[in-house]
């Protein structure tokens, strides 16, 4: 009985997706232009494995060490499927992070060093949802349409870049 559990859940995974960038390696260093401490625009994100029946794509872009909470930093959904997110791009439909707002807002941690996610979820379907709908919004939304999922993580350290930029 244990075995036909584990099968089942085994199947009931999504795919792997790659998700990988030009402009910083997976748990590399994300360039402070796409951060508060630059351009804060958005790097560009290359996905590949995408499987049959994509119809859309989603990405959640979040920082799983700031304090309390998971902070969302950028929420997107109904993006085209396609192997590219350009950089400063607006892809699709954009939802609220975790502060209320829906243009993507990078890297920004207090001081020191914090981890970066960048999550594409492939859809087998359209999102029915409202511009500014909330990552619970969208997260519910795609219960039962993930296909195949890929992360992409990078690391920033504030401290680093202000001292960088104040030697010059």
């Amino acid at each position: 009985m244990h075995i036909f559990t584990f099968l089942c859940a085994l199947l009931l995974q999504p795919a792997p997706l790659t998700i990988i960038s030009p402009d910083f390696e997976n748990e590399g260093s994300i360039p402070s232009r796409f951060t508060c401490d630059g351009e804060d625009i958005n790097p560009t994100i290359i996905v590949n494995g995408m499987p049959e029946g994509t119809k859309s794509l989603a990405l959640i872009v979040e920082d799983p060490d700031a304090p309390l909470t998971t902070f969302t930093q950028w929420l997107v959904w109904n993006i085209p499927p396609g192997e590219r997110i350009p950089e400063n791009s607006i892809p699709g439909i954009q939802g609220i992070n975790t502060v209320g707002k829906n243009p993507y807002r990078g890297p920004c941690p207090v001081a020191g060093a914090q981890r970066y996610s960048f999550k594409v979820y492939a859809l087998n379907t359209i999102l029915k949802l409202e511009q500014d709908a909330d990552r619970s919004e969208v997260e519910k939304a795609m219960e039962g349409h993930i296909l195949a999922m890929g992360e992409l993580l990078g690391e920033y350290n504030r401290s680093v870049a202000v001292g960088e930029k104040n030697k010059k």
